[in-house]
Parts: C-alpha cells; structure tokens; sequence
C-alpha cells in the first residue's frame, strides 16, 4: 500500500454503531479507513467494536495508525458525554461523517452548529503551512516598505469558512441535505452556514475536497495594501 502523507494530522469520524443493510456502507467504512493510513492520518472516535464504529478502527488499526477512542486504541476518560466531544473535536483537525442514527446525526450537527459559532475553526492544516504563509506576508511587508511603497500598512486576516465532511454513500443523506437547502430557502439557515457542509459520494473525493479547503480556503489569507509612498 502507497502511503501519500497528508495535510491533516488526526480525523474525528462519526458513524454508525449498525452496519446498514446495504454493503456500500460497509465498504464505504473501509474505504474510507484505508484512505486514513494511506494518507498517514489518525483516527479519532467516539469508541465502539460493533457497526461501521468497529469496522473503520480496527482497518486504521490494523494498517498501522494511532487510533484515540475505545476499544482498539487510547482510551482518554471524560466525566460526561458533552466533555467527550468537545475532547474529540480538540484533537481533530476535520471531521468526517460516514452513514449512521441519531447518535451520528447529533454528532455531526453540534461539530456544524461549532463552526456556525465559531467555536472551532476546521479543517486544519499542518502548523508549518501557517507559518509558511505569515512568514511570507513579513517579507512582503519588509521590502515593500524598504521600497516605500507602503509607508502605512496593515495585514487583515481573514477568517473564512470552516467546514464538515459528509460521506453520502449511495445518497443516503440526500434527504438532509434537501431538508437543509429547503431551511436555507426558508430563511432559517443563511447560504454561509449551508456551505460548512461539504459532501462527496467516495471518501477519496471527500479528502480531496476538505484538504483543498484547509489549505487555499480556511487558512490565514493575508490582505496587503500597498500604496506608493509621498
């Protein structure tokens, strides 16, 4: 198996504890399990040996990679249900919902509703690309203003949007997503927040997607103005 290292760390997955009666679930859970140790990536999860749960960590596990999340991997002891998501959604840098019930459904919604909110701001890419792009805006700075070609400057940064991956296998969420396009047209989710969402039908869609927007979307985008100097 070709390993192609990615730009995220560590990927929250929400799933179902059921297998779903087609197999396209099924596979669509390993699939998207091999995508993670192709792309070195580990697993965060919520825990469980049973379902689409148990499928995706034991093939992340069994390919090598650190899985955070019972029973397969580290297990981190929380007080409360709340405490553990808020825990899993730190130590991700995405998020990924595969086919599940309603423990999948509140799941992926409150991670949607946080990014409405600002609470975080994923997908994440690595810290070395941050860096990259602020070092990069100093320099620009520095000899624009040895040219004084800016004499008066700013850098704006600009938060831009934060999204959630949705694996929609055989269309199963296409019911959602017209519930949600049906809100945004009824005035009760504004077109921004509708755009958190991000779907594909395969995961390796959905990772080029999601890796795309961590990098050219979410990140720091500096705003220079230049004005010629007096």
């Amino acid at each position: 198996m070709e390993e192609t290292k990615s730009k995220f760390k560590r990927i929250c997955v929400f799933c179902g504890s059921s297998s779903g009666k087609k197999a396209s679930y099924q596979e669509a859970a390993v699939e998207l399990a091999k995508e993670l140790v192709e792309g070195r990536i580990d697993l965060v999860y919520g825990g469980g040996s049973v379902g689409l749960m148990g499928l995706v960590s034991q093939a992340v596990h069994d390919g090598g990679r650190h899985v955070t999340g019972e029973p397969v991997g580290e297990v981190r002891a929380v007080s409360d249900m709340h405490q553990r998501k808020a825990e899993m959604a730190r130590q991700a840098d995405a998020f990924i919902a595969l086919p599940g019930g309603y423990g999948t459904l509140e799941e992926l919604l409150e991670v949607i509703t946080w990014a409405q909110l600002n609470i975080h701001h994923k997908p994440n890419v690595s810290d070395m690309s941050v860096m990259f792009l602020e070092f990069t805006a100093v320099l620009i700075v520095a000899y624009a203003s040895k040219a004084k070609l800016m004499p008066s400057w700013s850098i704006n940064l600009i938060d831009c949007d934060r999204e959630v991956g949705l694996l929609n296998v055989d269309g199963y969420y296409n019911s959602l997503l017209s519930f949600i396009d049906k809100a945004v047209d009824e005035g009760f989710i504004s077109p921004a927040a509708r755009r958190i969402i991000v779907s594909a039908p395969t995961a390796k869609q959905l990772f080029r997607q999601l890796e795309a927007s961590a990098f050219s979307i979410h990140k720091t985008w500096f705003s220079l103005t230049i004005q010629k100097g007096a």
